[in-house]
């Protein structure tokens, strides 16, 4: 069987944790028990942790863990869960797991994360030159952070090498499954996901991806040109006439801008509108026209073109997928 460590630490996202494992420990079981079939176990899962002493995740509860990771010195594939807490706190806890993760990846482990569990990974200096990605949300600190390291914050999973990295909340069953058919074959992954009605899919991560309120800078003309936008981002604007409300120059707006935000004005205004459009769209709007013109587009052609490619769907795949189409009924 295939040896598998799952690093646990205290703030851990309990579900990656324990999700992984049932899907791995289940990888042969459910499916072959459903039908009749002798078990045909593929994995052994063990939980480390520093000490192999337990630890507590973000909901509190505490996690018994199999063995001390100072004592495995080789296994065919270590997976780091989500951090739950804050982020730079687990970092520093966590500095002898890091050495771990590079003495494992240089005897030739398989190294996987989900979520935030690549900064661990990236910390651990795993990531330089490689491309990866993790939750959206955290793409920003993630960057600052590592500037050498390839981010895709918009792929669901990447895999550069022997490293595979997958994306926010519950994108560990899609990397789970993915590592199953890497290791046991494209039927017994089919098998898996069904067994477990998991609906694999191919979307990027941005169709989830939300507008941060990004809003911890000082820079309060650049608060106020933020707020004029997310106020007025249906009427036709330039940067000049940004700038000219908060007694600017252009040049002066643009780079003030880019420094507190990550980007130039008008670029910000395109995420604001199409975050409107998702909301309009979640809301079941049907008349692309209509929406378009509402959002601050009056060629419906560009708009669409401009929604796919911040989001990854059609406006109308979108729709399809995330309108509300009524409540549960008795």
């Amino acid at each position: 069987m295939y040896q598998v460590s799952v690093l646990a630490y205290d703030g851990v996202f309990a579900s990656a944790l324990t999700g992984v494992m049932d899907l791995l420990n289940l990888t042969g079981v459910t499916w072959n028990r459903i039908h009749g079939q002798p078990i045909n176990r593929q994995f052994k899962v063990e939980v480390v942790s520093r000490g192999g002493q337990p630890v507590r995740c973000t909901a509190g509860m505490r996690i018994a863990v199999d063995n001390a990771l100072e004592r495995v010195d080789q296994c065919d594939l270590v997976i780091v869960p989500t951090i739950g807490n804050e982020i730079t706190q687990v970092l520093q806890q966590e500095q002898e797991s890091l050495e771990w993760l590079r003495f494992l990846h240089a005897g030739g482990a398989d190294m996987a994360s989900n979520c935030t569990g690549a900064f661990l990974l990236a910390e651990a200096g795993l990531l330089d030159g490689r491309r990866a990605t993790t939750h959206w949300g955290y793409s920003r600190l993630f960057r600052e952070r590592y500037p050498q390291v390839n981010l895709d914050e918009r792929e669901l999973i990447t895999r550069d090498g022997n490293i595979f990295c997958a994306g926010g909340g519950t994108a560990w069953r899609d990397l789970t499954i993915l590592l199953v058919e890497r290791y046991c074959g494209a039927d017994l992954a089919r098998e898996l996901a069904k067994a477990f009605v998991i609906d694999v899919r191919n979307d990027p991560q941005s169709v989830y991806a939300g507008l941060p309120a990004k809003t911890y800078h000082r820079d309060e003309q650049v608060q106020q040109v933020q707020a004029w936008l997310h106020e007025h981002f249906a009427e036709g604007t330039t940067l000049a006439d940004l700038a000219e409300r908060v007694h600017l120059s252009p040049r002066q707006l643009q780079r003030r801008f880019t420094n507190a935000l990550g980007e130039p004005p008008l670029q910000y205004l395109q995420r604001v509108r199409i975050e409107a459009a998702r909301k309009m769209l979640e809301r079941g709007a049907t008349n692309l026209s209509h929406l378009a013109e509402q959002v601050g587009y009056q060629d419906v052609s560009s708009f669409s073109r401009l929604f796919k490619r911040h989001t990854g769907l059609s406006p109308s795949h979108y729709r399809q997928r995330f309108a509300r189409v009524g409540a549960l009924r008795d």
